[in-house]
């Protein structure tokens, strides 16, 4: 029997506030392409990647493992999305409705990962 330390969290040595802005990024770009406003202005999603950064060093293990699966799991499918939008958007009618949808879920995933530090 080997004994080997336990996984560590998919986000060690990254930056947990710099994923949730890299998803707050990518979700201006699909409001872009839904002709949509914006939610939040770029300073407030700023200031708001600082405070999960700090909220995130403040939580226990358990919260932090569970931030790391959502955070990547969310980051790869909005980046799946971006992709099919981008190329569908060459077409003649931009999928306005499509972007609204991936918008949507974004923003829920994005509440979703804020509720977990909280």
């Amino acid at each position: 029997m080997t004994h080997q330390a336990p996984p560590s969290p998919a986000s060690s040595g990254a930056d947990p506030g710099g994923q949730f802005a890299q998803l707050r990024e990518a979700l201006r770009l699909v409001e872009q392409l839904a002709d949509r406003a914006p939610e939040r202005a770029q300073d407030e999603a700023l200031d708001e990647a600082a405070k999960l950064s700090a909220a995130y060093d403040r939580a226990a293990p358990v919260a932090r493992r569970r931030f790391d699966a959502l955070v990547a799991e969310t980051s790869i499918w909005a980046a799946a999305g971006v992709e099919a939008l981008l190329a569908a958007n060459d077409a003649a009618e931009p999928p306005r409705l499509a972007a609204g949808r991936l918008a949507e879920a974004i923003e829920e995933a994005l509440g979703d990962l804020s509720e977990l530090l909280d």
